[in-house]
């Protein structure tokens, strides 16, 4: 299924493609494709070497139980990092989002991919994402239309607004 983007709250074009593990293979035998890869953090783990010495452009993708303190010092190798959603009541994205961001000064690409929904985006710009991956047959239209702008402001501290409202108020 083919994904639709929204980067920087505009709909773009996505040059990555996500490699996945086709049944019998392992992250130590998949065969790396060539161009924009984003690669699961097996994958990773077990042929970084591999994929620096011959891809310019490195994306990984991390799922709700991969540890960020597992990839704290590669960070740098990444164009963009893609965190999955597998369910819309899986929350744990949001604390690694807030760990890259906060924590680890992540500064490239953070990319909501799975179950993302239009009434999340706010939440998930909060935490620092900045691109979001809708399936085929999601209204991405109304999705940025409303996706934003669900609240006129958050009284809370968060990665997209650093000062708490009273303070911006004043």
């Amino acid at each position: 299924m083919m994904a639709q983007l929204i980067k920087n709250k505009t709909v773009a074009v996505d040059p990555w493609k996500t490699l996945e593990l086709p049944e019998g293979e392992t992250p130590e035998t998949v065969a790396l494709p060539d161009g924009d890869i984003i690669f699961p953090l097996a994958v990773w783990q077990a042929r970084k070497a591999e994929i620096v010495s011959c891809h310019k452009r490195i994306g990984l993708l991390l799922q709700p139980e991969d540890r960020v303190e597992d990839i704290a010092t590669d960070l740098d190798y990444f164009i963009v990092i893609a965190v999955n959603f597998p369910k819309f009541v899986d929350g744990r994205a949001y604390s690694t989002a807030s760990l890259l961001r906060q924590r680890y000064h992540y500064q490239g690409e953070l990319r909501a991919v799975g179950d993302v929904l239009h009434d999340q985006l706010f939440f998930m710009r909060r935490v620092g994402f900045d691109a979001y991956a809708f399936k085929d047959g999601k209204d991405i239209a109304y999705a940025l239309e409303a996706g934003f702008t669900s609240f006129s402001d958050g009284y809370q501290t968060s990665t997209s607004q650093p000062q708490p409202y009273f303070r911006r108020r004043a």
